[in-house]
């Protein structure tokens, strides 16, 4: 099927930011239906010839390609309540769930499959913008991975295969890198507080910290991006702040402990870290969290 009549069921960032960027790269986008009419007109209003519609129902019965983008709790239902088309290929952009919420309409004769960008989409606008130059983690058999994989290269991403059972740990893998990236800066920029630097002030001066480790990343690569004092074997220094965060934040130095260890076996990879003074490492933050076994 090359080129398919694409439609989508979500109006929401993805949805916006997907159908965007593949009308941009040649495929024909013509239905949208969201239960927010005023999202589906703004979508439409990006994408010449696409149409707006009251159900799901004509969605899949415009087009040839349908993308499901809403919240992951309504998938299930919506792939159970359209009637399908044998051949039509259904595909949610789930970050978390497999094809198998899409079973009705694979029972229905249709190819189904997930393509989730991996990607953070705080806004439309933004969405679209990040879009480009993302990978997509694809699920799906035959012709239509062909299709998403044909799809991901033509808007300029890259792509990645999971098999069946691979999904959830991809999502929680990027969640760390995401969510909790941003909740490990808020930890950081509390801690700032402790000494009258207020948020927008801090985020300002670990910026330049973080866009250092993001280039360092991208040429070096890990382990050898790995910096800071555990990286140097440096054990007085982790004393120090042991000691300042069961003063003034204990609440957070079991985080910091556990994040720790987790950082010891990168720094013996890296080489900048012997075995010995790990063991010492080891040894004084488990004592921190108060498991010394």
């Amino acid at each position: 099927m090359k080129n398919p009549k694409v439609g989508f069921i979500g109006a929401g960032k993805v949805g916006t930011a997907l159908a965007t960027t593949l009308f941009k790269g040649g495929y024909p986008v013509v239905a949208i239906a969201n239960k927010n009419i005023d999202a589906s007109k703004k979508l439409a209003d990006l994408v010449p010839g696409c149409s707006v519609f009251k159900t799901t129902q004509d969605v899949a019965n415009t087009a040839e390609h349908v993308f499901i983008t809403t919240p992951d709790d309504s998938i299930a239902t919506i792939a159970s309540e359209i009637a399908w088309r044998p051949k039509q290929n259904v595909v949610h952009c789930s970050g978390a769930a497999s094809v198998d919420i899409l079973e009705p309409a694979k029972q229905s004769g249709c190819m189904v499959g997930s393509f989730h960008p991996c990607q953070a989409f705080a806004s439309v606008d933004q969405a679209i913008k990040n879009l480009p130059g993302s990978t997509f983690a694809i699920e799906a058999q035959g012709p239509l991975l062909d299709t998403l994989k044909e799809m991901a290269s033509t808007i300029g991403c890259d792509w990645i295969i999971l098999k069946p059972g691979n999904k959830a740990l991809y999502h929680a893998a990027a969640v760390f890198a995401s969510n909790y990236f941003v909740t490990l800066l808020k930890v950081a920029t509390d801690l700032f507080k402790n000494f009258d630097v207020p948020t927008t002030q801090s985020i300002k001066v670990l910026m330049p910290l973080i866009q250092g480790n993001i280039k360092n990343i991208n040429t070096i690569g890990l382990p050898s991006c790995l910096t800071g004092p555990i990286a140097r074997g440096d054990v007085s220094t982790i004393e120090k702040h042991i000691f300042a965060l069961k003063e003034k934040e204990p609440s957070i130095l079991k985080l910091y402990a556990e994040l720790g260890l987790k950082t010891i076996p990168i720094a013996l990879e890296k080489g900048t870290l012997d075995e010995k003074v790990s063991e010492a490492l080891q040894t004084l933050l488990k004592k921190a969290i108060g498991n010394e076994s």
